[in-house]
């Protein structure tokens, strides 16, 4: 199919266009959350973009295959044996096993995912299905030559590649590498950066779940799960590869290591990173004790939606700061558009031309580097038009198959303060009028209704997104 979606490629450092191992079909793989603990707000900014990805290719005509692995086997807190193990530590936390933690956090994580509208990919797996995919690839790089066994351990050794840091340059990577904590004592490595395919001997002797090999009774190391799981359900072609930047290194330069080694060939195209969230203090973290999950945002009375309307007010390439001054702004805008919307009349025809002419834009806007903030723009544009109503509602229920925002049928959050229904619909019906006086350059009739809505107590005003109103103090 002819198309010109194109982003960013951090493999290649250039903006491309996707073209698909597969004419027409994307197969697309996004890491997945480690079932420890709940999601933060940052960590869904990732999953917020990367589901408005997987739309706007299904949106420009691409069948889309996404899948997403639930980390659910100790994830540790670096690549070699050290940090913490994070599942064994959320189960002492919460006196419960771990695979009692693993799902209660994965349903808590697509709970969260529901509320913000962010679609559940078409294959979720869990790592732990996954333990004779994990051996049979691990038997395949040690008969290569890829990995070595030592201390119990089985090893990837990176000095084989001609090109370990595929992301970057080995000169701009050592000093990364050398802050790392795991580049440290683990003294069975050939080499600092070499990684654990598997391990029977670990300072984690209590580790919960460990499984028969051909090495030994022990547990997966972290990297060989996604490139298994992208191999078992994508097969030996990936198109497209996402994460947030902080997989870059080591885990996604881990992953292209040890899958291309094994299947003797290149395995992604095109790999798609999104910049952390900040609060002030920096990027947020679980680490930080106290963090802001979708909960939280509820309960401080903000409709989840309003965070992805947040989001997808930047561009998921550059960092993003969080306030909760920037969160009023945007429920405010958001509830301004829903009432907007709401105030479309649903009658009468569509204008094919401006139908078309809208869509074009918007398909711009997505297909340029994913920039959700024009699109947007091409939203508030829509409804500035000169074109009627119904044209408008068709498009933006239209758009909303990306954007995700309730659009169609959300209410606004808050009502206007002292304001009932009825005065409502009067209200906007006048606005709607006194629109059609200006269009026609009947300025007499637009003041002479902007008069009569005072007299009832309502102060109106003309901005760049519209008209916005409210009861006089």
């Amino acid at each position: 199919m002819e198309n010109n979606f194109k982003f960013y490629n951090t493999l290649t450092k250039k903006i491309e266009t996707v073209i698909p191992h597969e004419d027409g079909k994307i197969a697309m793989y996004t890491c997945g959350p480690t079932v420890y603990h709940f999601a933060h707000i940052g960590n869904l900014r990732s999953y917020i973009m990367e589901d408005v990805l997987e739309k706007s290719l299904r949106y420009v005509g691409y069948d889309v295959k996404r899948v997403m692995n639930i980390t659910d086997v100790g994830h540790l807190a670096s690549d070699a044996d050290t940090g913490e193990d994070k599942m064994l530590k959320g189960a002492k936390r919460e006196h419960k096993t771990v695979m009692e933690i693993a799902k209660f956090y994965t349903d808590a994580f697509f709970e969260d995912c529901k509320k913000l509208n962010i679609k559940t990919p078409d294959v979720v797996e869990p790592a732990t299905n996954c333990i004779p995919e994990f051996i049979k690839m691990i038997e395949g790089l040690l008969e290569k030559g890829y990995a070595y066994q030592a201390g119990g351990n089985v090893y990837f050794d990176t000095s084989k590649l001609d090109n370990y840091y595929v992301f970057s340059t080995q000169a701009e990577l050592e000093t990364l590498v050398g802050v790392r904590d795991d580049v440290d004592e683990d003294t069975n490595k050939k080499n600092k950066t070499d990684f654990v395919l598997w391990f029977t001997k670990s300072k984690f002797e209590d580790q919960a779940l460990k499984w028969d090999s051909p090495w030994g009774v022990g547990y997966p190391g972290w990297h060989i799960e996604c490139s298994c799981i992208g191999i078992k359900h994508l097969g030996e072609y990936m198109d497209i590869h996402c994460g947030g930047v902080d997989n870059i290194f080591p885990h996604h330069t881990n992953e292209i290591a040890q899958s291309e080694s094994y299947l003797g060939h290149k395995w992604c195209n095109y790999w798609f990173h999104v910049q952390h969230l900040n609060d002030k203090s920096g990027k947020m973290s679980k680490s930080k004790g106290d963090f802001l999950t979708v909960s939280l945002l509820q309960e401080k009375g903000y409709d989840p939606i309003v965070y992805r309307m947040f989001c997808l007010q930047s561009h998921y390439r550059k960092p993003l700061e969080f306030s909760y001054e920037i969160m009023d702004n945007t429920k405010a805008a958001y509830n301004k558009l829903v009432k907007r919307v709401a105030g479309l009349k649903k009658e009468g025809e569509t204008d094919q031309n401006v139908f078309a002419e809208y869509k074009a834009k918007f398909v711009d806007a997505i297909s340029n580097d994913l920039n959700t903030s024009m699109a947007i723009t091409v939203l508030y544009d829509l409804l500035k038009a000169d074109t009627n109503d119904i044209t408008k509602y068709e498009l933006i229920k239209d758009f909303d198959k990306v954007l995700s925002l309730n659009l169609e049928n959300a209410k606004s959050t808050e009502t206007t303060e002292g304001v009932d229904a009825e005065l409502e619909s009067f209200v906007l019906a006048k606005i709607e009028e006194r629109k059609e006086a200006k269009k026609a350059k009947d300025f007499a009739k637009a003041d002479a209704i902007r008069d009569e809505l005072l007299a009832k107590g309502i102060v109106i005003k003309d901005t760049r997104e519209g008209v916005v109103w409210h009861k006089a103090e």
